[in-house]
């Protein structure tokens, strides 16, 4: 462990600052953005990637490898924005996800990419915990929500937008256009921040847990690639599958036994032991699990039993992603009136209903109408869930400690996508075993999914229930 000297304080939320939000918001949805249209736009560019590239065996892992080092490094660029402060590690995350775009444009071999991939989540990893850290700084509980809302927009017109965009570049131009799509997005982010975004800065001596992030990163990486690549690259029983869980699981017990220990830890162990805290970060992973479930297999439904083509199929689940905002801007006005745990509760009811929607589909009268229907409806649920359980996270702590406690309900929600992406993957596999692959069987695997999904939505709402009524800062 180092010791450093220089600490960030809370930003100056006076008049003068005030003046400064609006750009600041528009710099934090261009940063978002980045990452929100790199994860949409890359698939539809597959086949030219391959065509150019070769390495067919190997294109799946353009998305994990960005999956996976986005998830693992979410926490620690939590914790290190409330020592450094939020501004220095956007910019740097900027600046690497900048990098690691004009390393994937130039790639060279399928390996190259899929190494610069990675570069790019490291860099992704501080984005979306940093921005939603800024908001929770720089507004009120009853605004946040709002802002959230903004910001949450632009994954639902990324939704739309991303695979529009790489469907253009890969067939008149060419897919490496993807990656240079990103430079004036991102130069244009970081010149709002660098201008607008003013924290305080004093001498203070930290010493910087090492250790702690180094067993994170490792033991977070095996489990999450155990997740992803178990039921596809090798059996779940198979010895690599088991030394992945064990030396996972190793790792994770020196990670608390350090934490326990230094003075100042990358991810301290009572984020854990607080009931709103816990009960949030337990609502976040059905949050995950229920969003890959969604956009992993509404397509597919869509695509294969319903018919449509991939675009109509595309703005049916996109319906989930314009549903999100909405709910997420009247998130605030709920939560002023009821309190967070009734909102979180309302959140899971409508999520609820959606699931339901989905699970009850029968192959006769499934229409495309009803699968946006209830992606719409999911949407809503989801984004009443997730933006009141984030803004009373950050409302339990204070400026020196909500960066980590943002990134770590981020870290959990990404957690529950990698463990939704397993579970889900083994039901549609065991259902469409030793069967051929008709819209009847196709219907009956993602079926299993869906009621999978109305599952997870209720242990979702056994999650919210856990939450205080009322919320007791902890500084």
């Amino acid at each position: 462990m180092t010791e450093l000297e220089l600490t960030a304080l809370p930003p100056d939320t006076s008049s003068t600052e005030a003046e400064h939000r609006g750009a600041v918001v528009a710099a934090l949805m261009l940063t978002v953005g980045l990452a929100a249209i790199d994860s949409t736009i890359v698939a539809t560019a597959v086949p030219q990637i391959v065509a150019d590239l070769g390495g067919f065996s190997l294109f799946p892992w353009i998305f994990s490898i960005y999956l996976l080092t986005q998830a693992v490094t979410v926490p620690i660029y939590g914790r290190l924005s409330d020592v450094f402060g939020r501004k220095p590690v956007l910019l740097v995350g900027v600046a690497g996800f900048l990098a690691g775009s004009i390393l994937c444009a130039v790639a060279w071999s399928m390996v190259a990419l899929i190494v610069f991939r990675g570069v790019q989540g490291l860099a992704a990893g501080a984005i979306l915990p940093t921005t939603t850290t800024i908001v929770g700084d720089l507004y009120e509980p009853a605004e946040r929500g709002r802002i959230q809302g903004y910001i949450s927009s632009v994954w639902g017109v990324s939704a739309i937008v991303g695979p529009a965009l790489g469907g253009f570049f890969a067939q008149y131009w060419t897919w490496r256009g993807i990656f240079w799509l990103n430079l004036p997005i991102g130069v244009g982010a970081a010149w709002l921040i660098r201008r607008h975004l003013h924290e305080r800065i004093e001498r203070r001596t930290h010493r910087i847990d090492y250790a702690g992030a180094a067993a994170l990163t490792l033991a977070c990486s095996l489990l999450i690639l155990a997740l992803l690549e178990g039921g596809v690259s090798w059996a779940w029983s198979s010895s690599v599958s088991v030394a992945l869980f064990a030396l996972s699981a190793a790792l994770l017990a020196a990670f608390v036994q350090i934490e326990r220990t230094v003075a100042e830890p990358i991810l301290p162990l009572w984020i854990f032991q607080h009931r709103t805290l816990l009960a949030a970060n337990l609502a976040g992973l059905a949050i995950g699990a229920i969003l890959i479930g969604q956009s992993s297999y509404v397509p597919t439904y869509a695509q294969r039993v319903v018919g449509v083509g991939a675009v109509v199929a595309g703005f049916a689940m996109a319906a989930m992603t314009i549903g999100w905002p909405i709910a997420a801007t009247l998130a605030p006005r709920v939560y002023m009136r009821i309190d967070y745990r009734r909102t979180a509760l309302l959140g899971g009811v409508i999520s609820l209903a959606g699931c339901l929607l989905l699970a009850l589909f029968v192959v006769g009268d499934a229409g495309i109408w009803r699968v946006a229907v209830a992606s719409f409806v999911l949407g809503v649920g989801l984004g009443f869930a997730s933006v009141s359980t984030v803004v009373a996270v950050q409302s339990v702590v204070g400026w020196g400690t909500r960066g980590v406690v943002t990134g770590s309900n981020m870290f959990i929600r990404t957690l529950g996508s990698a463990v939704g992406v397993a579970v889900f993957g083994s039901i549609a596999n065991g259902r469409l075993a030793h069967r051929r692959q008709t819209p009847a069987a196709i219907f009956h695997a993602v079926h299993g999914v869906f009621w999978a999904l109305v599952a997870v939505a209720v242990l979702g709402i056994v999650a919210q229930l856990l939450l205080p009524r009322r919320v007791t800062p902890l500084e």
